[in-house]
């Protein structure tokens, strides 16, 4: 029965392309849930999976376009883009209250980023923004290890001896330059020199959520000042909304209202056809 209904919204998801966008989250929102409950490895959950997956392949392309005329085809930048698709479908935890499409579009961005990679596209940075981009990485690295856990915005303005809203520039600016050689020098550590793939880490969906912003830098700089000040805080400085509240001098609810705002507006951009 549980299988029947499967089909059933497959077959809505394919069918109705002119349904409006709250319908269609919705629908996702139940697709969703329906995938949470599904066993792995059953036809079912791959159903679910292929009815999601069509619900944003237009999205997917959209993005693609965006890094048309580089010297890549589009057809294998648009395939980059469904990989990345397809990890945030199976790596999306519908619990945590994240909107689909924000967890999803760093995702793509991030694959079709590492297709240039492989086809050795890189970009070329100023030596300056270079040094203060290893700056930077240094210094979370350091108040890691100190502090246990990935350092605040505070934090690491106050490590590096700068206002929080230098801070901010800085790590906007780096974002903008995401192609760096992994070989890249970042300075040394007292005895040995350290390359910029030293100083990665693991996977972590927040930081993941970074490429958001990158993807979308002029809506990012549409927003009103709080907006987007919030957005930094949430997403580059890991704070929590009552953190960020405490911070910017607002209650919490009025926090979240602002972020969702905010995401709404840098979503209904990206949607839009250029």
């Amino acid at each position: 029965m549980h299988a029947r209904k499967t089909s059933d919204a497959a077959s809505v998801s394919s069918a109705a392309p002119a349904q409006s966008r709250p319908q269609r989250d919705v629908q996702v929102a139940e697709l969703f849930t329906q995938l949470a409950e599904s066993a792995e490895g059953s036809l079912e959950r791959d159903e679910l999976r292929a009815a999601i997956a069509r619900e944003h392949i237009g999205l997917a392309r959209h993005l693609a376009s965006r890094y048309a005329n580089r010297g890549e085809p589009v057809e294998d930048l648009q395939q980059a883009a469904l990989l990345g698709l397809v990890k945030a479908i199976n790596g999306f935890d519908a619990d945590l209250g994240y909107d689909f499409i924000a967890y999803a579009m760093p995702m793509m961005a991030g694959e079709i980023k590492r297709h240039f990679r492989d086809k050795t596209w890189a970009v070329r940075v100023p030596r300056r923004l270079q040094e203060r981009r290893g700056e930077l990485n240094q210094a979370t690295r350091r108040l890691t290890q100190v502090l246990g856990r990935s350092p605040t915005t505070t934090e690491l303005a106050e490590e590096l001896q700068m206002t929080r809203d230098d801070l901010a520039e800085l790590i906007e600016a780096s974002t903008a330059y995401s192609a760096l050689s992994l070989d890249s020098p970042t300075g040394d550590d007292g005895h040995e020199r350290i390359n910029l793939g030293d100083t990665i880490g693991g996977p972590d969906h927040l930081l993941e959520l970074v490429d958001y912003r990158e993807s979308l830098p002029p809506l990012l700089e549409g927003l009103p000042d709080r907006e987007r000040r919030i957005v930094i805080l949430r997403f580059f400085g890991n704070k929590t909304q009552s953190e960020i509240a405490a911070d910017v001098g607002i209650s919490q609810m009025h926090v979240s209202r602002l972020l969702s705002n905010a995401l709404a507006t840098m979503r209904e951009g990206m949607l839009v056809e250029e």
